[in-house]
């Protein structure tokens, strides 16, 4: 994982990305205002809860960054674990499920900070914890989940195959993943022979998850990170939830 994931620069823009007001997001009325609260869209836009008993559930939530897909997963599930290789990532998501608000800056310009809190709220009768893991070498412990959550991580991964290996193992049958990826390639996070495609990455994500899964459901989910006050990106993550089945 590239160093910058420790910065704390990077650190104060997923807080903002994840939990920051809309306006702080995007100052600018001229700016793309669709990519608003990717994190609890993934999840929200993208799980079936009819299939999910919510005292009963487990998710596993991989790539989890600061947590906010976790705690939204908690609505839907009894016990919510949460796994990012980044230190800073996984102790600011702690923090806030012990504390419920955690106080952080984000760049404004030049090296200007404003300060800002994030907070969450969730039943903290639901059992949610963080730890820090690499999706390429997850604990083998950890298997049988009624949903597996990975937003935007499998261009992140050195090796996604690796990943997708264990798969089948972290999704009990007839539980789902819901995957979210925008298939932005780039060397600096996965050498070019491990990217699963160019041009057909969605073709071959089907191929690497068949015959272990079946795709549900399919939708775009736009998101924007604000780098600082007069710079953004703008992407559009390919959502999708898939069903575990038995190997034909």
């Amino acid at each position: 994982m590239d160093n910058s994931y420790e910065s704390s620069k990077l650190l104060g823009e997923y807080l903002l990305f994840h939990y920051g007001n809309d306006k702080d997001l995007m100052p600018w009325s001229s700016g793309p205002q669709n990519g608003f609260q990717f994190p609890r869209r993934t999840v929200e836009d993208l799980i079936d809860q009819s299939t999910l008993t919510p005292e009963a559930s487990r998710a596993f939530d991989v790539g989890c960054s600061v947590g906010r897909s976790s705690f939204e997963l908690t609505k839907f599930c009894d016990t919510v674990h949460g796994c990012d290789l980044s230190h800073s990532f996984i102790d600011a998501a702690s923090t806030l499920a012990d504390k419920g608000k955690l106080p952080y800056q984000y760049l404004e310009e030049g090296d200007f900070y404003k300060s800002d809190m994030a907070e969450v709220e969730y039943d903290t009768n639901k059992k949610i914890s963080f730890f820090v893991a690499d999706a390429c070498a997850l604990p083998l412990e950890m298997k049988d989940f009624d949903v597996v959550h990975a937003a935007n991580l499998i261009c992140r991964l050195p090796d996604p195959v690796l990943f997708f290996n264990r798969l089948p193992d972290l999704v009990k049958i007839g539980g789902q993943l819901i995957l979210a990826t925008p298939f932005t390639w780039l060397n600096d996070y996965t050498p070019r022979e491990k990217w699963i495609g160019s041009g057909d990455s969605e073709d071959r994500l089907a191929d690497y998850l068949e015959p272990y899964f079946e795709l549900e459901k399919k939708v775009d989910l736009p998101f924007v990170i604000r780098e600082h006050r007069r710079k953004f990106q703008f992407s559009v993550s390919l959502g999708t939830r898939w069903r575990r089945v038995t190997s034909s």
